[in-house]
């Protein structure tokens, strides 16, 4: 039943109107949202929010947008179908701003994917001494030398070609703009006290016997029963380093070439999500970065680095803190530049105002976390003309202290008062209580949600009956009495980033809450900062991230756990046949997809695009596996099955009892990940459903330490008592437990609080406070404090 405190509105051309929304778990939903206004869509996790807004509202505008271009354009883009629904009416340009992590080419800073690091160039090309070009000779990204033409001259009856260059960018030519070099670690690639016949090679796919054994071993330019140390100079450069060489090997042509450029170009050269995973683990181990010799790991050539503003060239520009960097912009008065100060200004204090002051425009997009990308992404759009589009946010306060949470919403409000309408998937009450309408979604995940349960305003929602509602007000109380530690784990002198030489004792045996505000140096600490041994048994340290997981676009919660192990030979029991037939990336594999389920398209510096397969139609089996079934399901119907229907599926009174697979689906529903299904890609999932999915499968590891890094990340306030209760139970099974965390309830239910600040990049990076909850309280000497003591009520 759909409660309703919204008037109705009779102008259409102030409403999207939604009616008879089907995309994944949603039900017939119908709703009007009003133009022009802030929206905020509620629910628990996995009950329909992303479906409505990005799957169906923001990806219908987007298709339509695509259908403008024209016949010849759409030739190269990939059909999209139109979503699951009856009716879309209003729809503006959409948007998005979510917070999928940025690219992680070395290439891409936050300057680039702003409009900062252009504005930059510019105002160099016009001030600096020496002056060296135009702003492409700042680029880093442009090549610092380049033909120019090609000029013929003959000279009697020879005729010579002369190329002549230009200096074009300030692209570092030796680590081609890129900041840092790769060098291969010799001692992974091969045992030096062996010979190539007693198997000195270790990598991957050169094992004795093979092809690429038999071409080192036979090329004759050593002698394949010395060891490799014995070599001479001439022999292992040959071994290591010589250029293409054709040669027979047993009577069949190939190419010999060095080792190492063999490794750089079979293995170094592919996408790293496509590489099988021993590849991978091999790749990571031989490889290691190194900053750029020449540049400094500045990306950008001598020329651009010589020419400077008072000193300032643009990489000590870039280096900066852009807090730092706004100051001195503003200390610029030069006239003739004047609007390009005033623009440049107004980026970087945009980039203060929504709490990234302490970034500089030199970190690599993909270092970012996804709220920080996400932020990143807002301050285009905070200078943007567009007026009347439609903004769509996934969850903006990711990663941001009470304190930074107000600013995210004075920016929203700025967004909609601009005359746009402003979409926002979000879970914190402090910006449900901003919305100007409500929607919530619910009542439960998976597919007990899917509908609407509320529409209306904030104060219908607190008088609802509805989940959201009724925790709206939600307040964790302060533990009355705290665990006593078992020991410490002793950090001395750390520097890392923006840390100022930090001395802590982290007690063990307890729940201890890390805080401060964003980039105060939370995660220096935990994360770059522990030891990997600890405590007095030598406990392990297990840090569980909101990072992506490593993997192809193939993983899923079965195969990440480890539950299509069992799964596939309880499948191949009953029916008598191999388990390789139930598994995706086997002999199972539908031919047309080899097992993904979908076709993708890659459009290059553009975000790919994957499309179902018609011939599988998404189920990634060949149809005859599908006709083997246990439990009276085929193995996609389980791979379709969420998390709790899968675990009556295999309980003690299920269709197929399988305790294996069941162990494995207590620890998932543990965590809260009930709603998720056993075949969803790993990648589809976000950064909070990443980290419950890692915590699940260590659940059952005997002691440790373990870091969370903001496991409330994505979480519903009824589901935050949930993870309260979990955090407990891996204390009291023996664990260690260390969160990086904002949620206030979080905080009050810690045994110990370490907070650090008191500000942000090298306005942070102190201890400024450790004790219990309670006596932060007391103190209030910190924001934190301050932001608790109102939680609590205190």
């Amino acid at each position: 039943m759909i409660m309703s405190a919204a008037p109705h509105i009779a102008d259409l051309h102030g409403l999207i109107r939604v009616h008879g929304a089907r995309e994944n778990n949603l039900r017939d939903v119908s709703v009007e949202i009003p133009k022009r206004r802030l929206t905020v869509f509620t629910g628990v996790s996995g009950s329909g929010k992303s479906s409505l807004v990005f799957d169906t509202i923001a990806a219908e505008s987007q298709r339509l947008i695509n259908e403008t271009y024209s016949a010849f354009v759409q030739g190269f883009m990939p059909a999209q179908a139109r979503p699951e629904v009856d009716v879309l009416e209003g729809l503006t340009t959409a948007i998005i701003v979510d917070q999928q992590r940025m690219g992680a080419d070395p290439r891409s800073t936050v300057g680039t994917a702003t409009d900062a690091n252009a504005m930059l160039r510019v105002l160099f090309s016009r001030l600096g001494q020496p002056h060296i070009g135009p702003p492409g000779a700042y680029a880093f990204n442009v090549p610092s030398v380049r033909a120019s033409g090609a000029i013929t001259v003959e000279r009697g009856a020879k005729k010579a070609v002369k190329a002549t260059f230009t200096r074009t960018g300030g692209m570092c030519p030796r680590c081609e703009g890129r900041g840092t070099v790769s060098d291969i670690d010799l001692t992974q690639l091969y045992d030096a006290d062996k010979s190539l016949n007693e198997g000195a090679l270790t990598i991957p796919g050169f094992t004795a016997g093979g092809w690429n054994h038999r071409l080192y071993a036979s090329s004759g330019f050593y002698d394949p029963d010395r060891p490799i140390r014995a070599f001479t100079t001439t022999e292992l450069h040959d071994f290591l380093h010589r250029e293409p060489t054709r040669m027979k090997i047993e009577g069949i042509n190939m190419t010999y070439e060095g080792l190492v450029p063999r490794v750089r170009k079979s293995m170094l050269a592919k996408d790293p999500e496509a590489m099988q995973p021993h590849i991978r683990e091999f790749v990571e181990r031989a490889v290691t970065f190194t900053a750029c010799p020449e540049c400094h790991g500045t990306r950008l050539s001598e020329a651009a680095r010589s020419s400077t503003i008072g000193g300032v060239s643009i990489a000590d520009a870039c280096a900066l803190q852009i807090s730092d960097l706004a100051q001195w912009v503003g200390g610029l008065t030069e006239p003739s530049v004047a609007p390009l100060l005033t623009a440049l200004r107004h980026t970087l204090d945009s980039f203060v105002e929504i709490g990234l002051g302490y970034l500089s425009l030199d970190r690599s997009s993909g270092t970012l976390s996804g709220g920080e990308a996400q932020r990143v992404k807002m301050i285009r759009q905070l200078g943007s003309s567009l007026t009347d589009v439609t903004y769509v946010f996934d969850e903006p306060t990711t990663g941001l202290h009470p304190h930074d949470i107000q600013r995210m919403n004075d920016l929203l409000m700025r967004l909609r008062d601009k005359g746009n309408t402003v979409l926002v998937v979000e879970h914190k009450p402090e910006v449900i209580r901003i919305a100007d309408h409500i929607i919530d979604l619910g009542p439960g995940a998976g597919t007990a949600g899917g509908t609407v349960c509320f529409e209306g305003t904030v104060a219908g929602l607190r008088a609802s009956d509805t989940v959201t509602g009724r925790h709206l007000e939600d307040r964790a109380a302060l533990k009355e009495r705290v665990r006593t530690p078992s020991g410490t784990l002793e950090i001395r002198g750390a520097d890392a980033h923006n840390l100022r030489d930090v001395d802590v004792d982290i007690p063990l045996g307890v729940l201890t809450v890390v805080t401060g505000v964003a980039g105060s140096g939370k995660s220096s600490l935990v994360h770059g900062s522990l030891p990997p041994r600890s405590g007095a048994a030598g406990e392990g340290v297990v840090s569980i991230d909101q990072s992506p997981i490593r993997g192809s676009r193939r993983s899923n919660p079965a195969t990440y756990t480890g539950l299509l192990e069992p799964v596939r030979k309880a499948f191949a029991k009953a029916n008598g046949v191999k388990p390789a037939l139930f598994s995706a990336n086997s002999e199972g594999a539908c031919p047309n997809c080899n097992g993904a389920g979908v076709i993708y398209t890659d459009l290059g510096m553009m975000r790919g695009v994957s499309t179902t397969c018609e011939e599988c139609e998404g189920k990634r089996y060949q149809a005859a596996v599908l006709e083997y079934h246990l439990g009276g399901r085929d193995i996609s119907q389980v791979l379709a099955m969420p998390v709790a229907e899968a675990r009556t599926f295999f309980g003690g009174d299920g269709e197929a009892p399988l305790p294996a697979a069941h162990r494995i689906l207590d620890r998932l529903a543990a965590v809260g990940l009930g709603y998720l299904t056993l075949g969803q890609p790993l990648t589809t999932l976000s950064g909070g459903e990443r980290q419950r999915l890692k915590l699940a499968t260590h659940m059952g590891d005997k002691g440790g330490v373990y870091v969370l890094d903001e496991p409330t990340a994505g979480l519903h306030l009824a589901d935050v008592e949930q993870l309260l209760g979990l955090l407990d139970h891996l204390v009291d099974s023996g664990k260690s437990v260390i969160v990086v965390e904002h949620h206030q309830a979080v905080m009050a239910h810690a045994d110990w609080i370490i907070d650090l600040g008191p500000g942000a990049g090298h306005d942070g990076g102190r201890i400024v406070f450790e004790g219990t909850p309670a006596e932060l309280v007391a103190a209030r000497s910190t924001l934190t404090g301050e932001h608790l003591a109102a939680y609590v009520g205190a």
